[in-house]
């Protein structure tokens, strides 16, 4: 597997901002687990007017198209879409999917923090990032 191309400390960031998040208990999520807007189900429970959230959203949106499709590949691994040994063809996968906002793909998804976290774990082996902001 070739390096991540992400800095560990802004991914151990990313990760640990994002569980903060989307770790609202009681809040409504649709058949597959995605956190919903309690009137339109088709809207994602994140609002642009919520500053904290806009500006992780940034963030993602702002990282480099190839270190977007990184970061959506850690989340197939993580959640198990995808196997570590298949992570160049994730990598690509995500670049070919690619349609619209990433961090609005990404941030639907209730569990991505802990998905990343176990996606770093199954390709490094055992990675201690948030403890230690390495890989």
């Amino acid at each position: 597997m070739d390096e991540l191309s992400l800095n560990p400390k802004f991914l151990q960031n990313l990760i640990l901002r994002t569980r903060g998040l989307l770790s609202e208990d009681g809040a409504p999520t649709d058949d597959e687990g995605n956190y919903v807007d309690d009137k339109d189900p088709s809207v994602p429970r994140y609002d642009v007017q919520d500053l904290t959230v806009a500006e992780l959203a940034g963030e993602i949106e702002d990282l480099e198209p190839d270190q977007q499709a990184e970061l959506v590949a850690l989340m197939w691994i993580g959640r198990g879409d995808m196997e570590p040994d298949e992570w160049e063809a994730a990598v690509q996968l995500a670049f070919d999917r690619h349609e619209g906002s990433t961090a609005e793909y990404l941030l639907s998804h209730p569990h991505v923090a802990e998905h990343w976290d176990e996606g770093l774990d199954k390709l490094f082996d055992g990675s201690d990032l948030v403890e230690t902001g390495q890989y």
